[in-house]
């Protein structure tokens, strides 16, 4: 099950897609007059099955059950309850413990990204991007990853920060419809309105009549819009004052200008030079 916080426009929404169920391994047998083969397949499988699923020796030597597990499920029961705080000390502790379980499922993945959609909840940005880069660390493709850490980002007004990160999270998947709705909701912050239509567009494509694409979308192209006539407008003003300034360098030079100096004619004849 997938969980999806509401988008208020402007500040997109944190993409987590958590599990909001408990997983756990099970297995179910059926009594069907098997085939003596069969029936040693069977015990062969659940003898591998026995072995992995030990108890984990404990730092004590000491077997006990596996807590990184027991940790881990109790910290998605708080986060399905909204339980955020109790929530990330479970998946602390989960990470405190013998991880070896957890990580030879999706488990430990998912530690890491539930505990960072816990503290966005929390509205603690700086300590969700400490969490994820742990994670991208271990799972550095993991698009859930890149798009929650450029979130955070965002929230902190880190808008070029938070565009690279959509755009690793799009580097793995480019038709990441939310991943590129939040991308655009970054360049519109920037004031980069043209690339910000541009992303919006590809995004629609992805989900065809996504309303916060097509919300984003419309604020964009306004946003375009006026930044054309404003560049426009700022232009024309800068010529009106080139011709102002050109125009008043004229008048200066006419009125002011000293005028060139006549030379005064020589009062009487000039003597004539004496010959040798």
């Amino acid at each position: 099950m997938s969980r999806n916080v509401p988008v208020v426009w402007g500040m997109p929404a944190v993409y987590g897609e958590i599990s909001g169920e408990v997983r756990f391994l099970y297995c179910r047998t059926k009594n069907t007059g098997m085939r003596n083969g069969q029936i040693l397949f069977i015990l062969a499988i659940l003898a591998t099955v026995a072995c992995c699923a030990l108890p984990v020796m404990g730092a004590d030597g000491n077997q006990t059950s596996d807590e990184a597990t027991i940790y881990y499920n109790a910290g998605e029961r708080l986060l399905a309850e909204n339980n955020f705080e109790s929530a990330i000390a479970s998946f602390d502790q989960a990470l405190a413990a013998n991880t070896t379980m957890i990580k030879m499922s999706d488990a430990l993945l998912y530690t890491y990204r539930d505990k960072a959609y816990a503290q966005i909840q929390l509205n603690r940005f700086e300590a969700a991007i400490q969490t994820i880069d742990q994670g991208l660390a271990l799972y550095p493709k993991d698009t859930m990853l890149w798009n929650n850490k450029g979130y955070a980002h965002y929230k902190l007004q880190r808008y070029d920060q938070a565009v690279a990160a959509y755009d690793q999270a799009l580097a793995t998947d480019k038709t990441y419809t939310k991943g590129l709705i939040n991308k655009g909701d970054a360049l519109y912050q920037q004031g980069k309105f043209a690339d910000a239509v541009d992303v919006y567009k590809k995004a629609l494509e992805t989900n065809e009549g996504n309303s916060n694409a097509t919300t984003g979308l419309a604020l964009a192209e306004k946003g375009a819009a006026n930044a054309a006539a404003a560049s426009q407008q700022m232009t024309l003003v800068l010529v009106v004052i080139v011709v102002i300034v050109v125009a008043g360098g004229v008048v200066w030079f006419l009125k002011f200008r000293k005028p060139a100096e006549v030379q005064k004619p020589v009062k009487g004849k000039a003597k004539a030079k004496k010959k040798k």
